[in-house]
């Protein structure tokens, strides 16, 4: 089966990496090969290309690894291999190594082994590669069905080519009789939204009515999400009123969505406003609404705030996750309160949550400043017993402490 792309001679990486022939040198490829658990190989091969910026390198680890689209840690170790080849520049290496992805498919006629390449072109900012395989599916016996269309337009979003985005939704459909889903409605919505024409997406809803495709609370999420950015709360309120006309019931997640556009304009008091609405009518907030909340406030260094919510939000049985720690954790050194930061790392900790080493840093000096070096030492001890990467910085910082 030949290649679906060949590599530009006008590329500019070298030869070596274009006549690459996946010959192994590394010890840790070795270590890789030897692994026999599938679960142990990925999350070893995922590590492996975290650290690596070398392009024959990276398309060595991914070959011996035998990667696979239907295995999540495999999605995102080609997502990584592609994004870091991509950052630099090298992208004949990311058409060979998406190439010999799809022509060492197990399953030659497998549409998911192309939809993946076709979205990972658009990672690397290389749509028109993204097309030429939608476009040349059938030429290798690969089945053209709404997936890789969704997958095209999701490649367009990616790129941020939202032009391209529109004209893949007028032309193709018609092009190659495939008929959109919900899938495809939902992303282009989500393509008007993101270009600021949001409220084009009426004509989309429109279309899925005259398609008998019934829009979701994710439909409507996208648009309310659009109009809150554009500020337009007019049209907020015509598109709740629209999901009652759907019959989709308005939750928790739609609110949440309104509260986090409100967070981010810095309107955290506003969003706080949205949420006593919410629960004076009875509905339930859950752990991604406070934390939201959190953020925001944190974000407008309002502590007082956010401790409160942190506080409401423990007490009422939620469960605080780890960007919530680490944000409240930041926000009290940034304000100066080291001994209530501390309580939090240490519970933070005990879920093996630990902030940045910038942060544990700011948490430490705080503490010694405070002629808490006794906490701080036992902290700096702490974290060096559970990451021993970082142990001879914090040898650093601990012997620039106070005796």
């Amino acid at each position: 089966m030949a290649f679906l792309f060949r590599i530009p001679k006008s590329e500019s990486l070298l030869q070596n990496v274009t006549q690459f022939r996946f010959q192994s040198s590394s010890s840790s490829i070795f270590a890789l090969n030897s692994l026999s658990s599938k679960q142990k190989k990925s999350r070893a091969t995922l590590s492996l290309l975290k650290s690596e910026k070398n392009p024959n390198r990276i398309l060595e680890i991914c070959r011996s690894a035998s990667l696979t689209p239907d295995y999540h840690v495999d999605r995102i170790a080609f997502s990584v291999a592609v994004v870091t080849l991509a950052r630099e520049k090298h992208f004949a290496a990311v058409s060979q190594l998406l190439d010999g992805f799809i022509q060492n498919q197990p399953d030659p006629k497998s549409e998911s082994f192309a939809v993946r390449a076709i979205i990972l072109y658009g990672r690397a900012n290389m749509l028109d590669q993204s097309l030429h395989t939608f476009r040349n599916l059938e030429q290798y016996e690969i089945p053209r069905t709404v997936k890789s269309l969704n997958a095209l337009i999701y490649a367009c979003l990616m790129a941020k080519d939202y032009e391209e985005a529109n004209r893949v939704y007028l032309e193709m459909p018609k092009r190659y009789r495939i008929e959109p889903d919900l899938e495809t409605y939902n992303r282009m919505i989500r393509v008007l939204c993101e270009s600021g024409s949001t409220g084009s997406s009426y004509s989309i809803v429109a279309e899925m009515e005259r398609n008998f495709v019934k829009p979701t609370a994710a439909s409507f999420g996208l648009m309310i999400d659009g109009f809150y950015k554009e500020e337009k709360y007019d049209d907020v309120r015509r598109v709740m009123r629209m999901m009652e006309n759907f019959g989709v019931h308005v939750g928790v997640a739609t609110y949440n969505i309104m509260i986090q556009c409100l967070c981010n304009r810095k309107k955290s008091a506003e969003a706080k406003a949205l949420l006593d609405g919410v629960m004076s009518s009875r509905m339930r907030p859950n752990s991604v609404t406070y934390s939201l909340l959190i953020h925001g406030f944190c974000s407008e260094e309002n502590l007082k705030e956010a401790m409160e919510l942190f506080m409401i939000m423990a007490n009422s049985g939620y469960k605080p996750d780890s960007e919530c720690y680490f944000t409240l954790i930041q926000c009290l050194c940034k304000g100066g309160d080291f001994e209530t930061a501390l309580i939090l790392c240490r519970e933070s900790m005990e879920k093996n949550w630990v902030p940045s080493f910038s942060v544990m840093k700011w948490l430490v000096n705080g503490l010694a400043s405070l002629s808490k070096v006794g906490e701080a030492k036992e902290l700096i001890a702490l974290v060096k017993r559970k990451f021993t990467r970082n142990v001879d910085l914090w040898k650093e910082v601990e012997a620039a402490l106070p005796q």
